[in-house]
């Protein structure tokens, strides 16, 4: 299996691709248009901003390449903020892959931001391919201010508020946390995204273009 790992700029891309060989499924590091689009798993690591990381995409030629992936591809942190259709972070268009904007947590006197550290997750449907092997009892390391809706999460996370721990959408996957950093539960995720079938995809989207 050729799996891609999207060359972001991101510090966690080392460990993602040691992740990954750990389950012996040897990845490349690539930001090449052609190489990601015939890579049969696709994954999307991000640390940082999501404005600075759009720009970088962009500046790569990379927004209408991923947008058009028809294979499984997984948002990593922040790249599953990239999937959705806004982020606050600042106040920047992103892949509108996802319907929905990315908030700021909601800040409290007993809450710190970053949500930093480990959590677990409450499976919203545990007969989707994702969460097979997993239950409530898994635990998954975090580091992020900013977070998605709802509604289309898997599995949801709790820092003040419930949040989208996973998402799916047609081929589009993700996870707030880094699997890469959860130990086994990680490497089981990633596994099971490995495996994951292509499923069919929208037959449109409505992209907005990038600002």
């Amino acid at each position: 299996m050729s799996i891609a790992v999207i060359d972001s700029g991101g510090a966690n891309l080392g460990s993602v691709l040691h992740a990954l060989g750990r389950l012996e499924a040897p990845a490349f590091l690539t930001s090449d248009p052609d190489r990601i689009r015939s890579a049969e798993r696709v994954l999307l690591p991000g640390v940082g901003s999501a404005r600075s990381a759009m720009q970088a995409l962009d500046q790569a030629g990379l927004i209408d390449v991923i947008r058009a992936l028809q294979q499984p591809v997984m948002g990593i942190c922040l790249g599953l903020q990239l999937l959705y259709e806004h982020s606050e972070e600042g106040d920047c268009e992103c892949l509108g892959l996802i319907p929905g904007q990315v908030k700021h947590l909601k800040a409290g006197p007993a809450l710190r931001l970053p949500h930093m550290g480990w959590n677990q997750l409450d499976w919203r449907d545990a007969d989707d391919p994702l969460a097979r092997g997993l239950d409530s009892e898994d635990w998954f390391y975090f580091v992020h201010s900013f977070a998605a809706p709802l509604d289309h999460a898997v599995a949801v996370s709790h820092h003040g508020q419930a949040f989208a721990a996973v998402v799916r959408r047609d081929n589009f996957s993700a996870c707030q946390f880094h699997p890469e950093k959860s130990a086994a539960a990680g490497q089981h995720l990633l596994a099971n995204f490995l495996a994951l079938d292509v499923p069919a995809r929208r037959a449109s989207a409505d992209f907005r273009s990038l600002t």
